[in-house]
C-alpha cells in the first residue's frame, strides 16, 4: 500500500527553498520545490488539529519533503470524500507537521513548522461554510465554501 504522504529520506542533488520542523526540535525537514498553492483550510478537521483556528498550509509537489531528523506521528482518517486523510505530527511536543490525502500528487506543510512563516500567503480559503463566525476569510483570496476544484 503506498502512503498518501511520502517522505523522501535524502535528496542530494536539489536545490533546498525550505525549512522546518517542531517546536522541541525532535524533528527537521527540508522541502526542495516551490509550493503549488498555499492554503487557509477552516474545515472542522483543520479546527481541531489547530486547536481551533484554521489551519494554514502550504502544497508541494509530492516527494518534495526530506524528513531530515526524527519521526512525525500520523493519524489516518476517512475524510469527507471517502478518501483517507493522514494528519502528523510530532509525538513529543504536539507540533502540526504535515498532512495528504490518499490519491493525492502533493504533500501538505503546515505553515506554523516552517523555520520562516513570512514564506506563507494564503492564495485560496477552503471550507469557508465550515468557518465560525470569528475565523478571518482573506478577501483578497478566492474562497470555496468546500473543497477547491482539484489540483493538476
Amino acid at each position: 500500500m503506498q502512503d498518501a504522504f511520502q517522505k523522501r529520506t535524502s535528496k542530494t542533488d536539489a536545490q533546498v527553498h525550505f525549512t522546518g520542523g517542531c517546536q522541541c526540535g525532535a524533528i527537521r525537514y527540508a522541502v526542495t520545490d516551490e509550493p503549488i498553492t498555499a492554503a487557509t483550510c477552516h474545515c472542522r478537521d483543520c479546527q481541531y488539529s489547530s486547536g481551533g483556528a484554521p489551519a494554514h498550509a502550504l502544497l508541494f509537489p509530492a516527494g518534495s519533503v526530506t524528513l531530515l531528523r526524527g519521526a512525525a506521528k500520523e493519524h489516518r482518517y476517512r475524510g469527507g470524500s471517502g478518501r483517507t486523510v493522514m494528519r502528523s505530527f510530532c509525538p513529543d511536543c504536539g507540533t502540526p507537521l504535515f498532512g495528504g490525502t490518499e490519491g493525492a500528487n502533493y504533500d501538505v506543510v503546515r505553515a506554523g513548522s516552517l523555520d520562516d512563516p513570512e514564506a506563507f500567503r494564503a492564495r485560496v480559503s477552503l471550507w469557508t461554510d465550515s468557518a465560525p463566525s470569528w475565523h478571518h476569510v482573506d478577501a483578497d483570496a478566492p474562497s470555496f465554501p468546500g473543497n477547491a476544484p482539484p489540483i493538476a
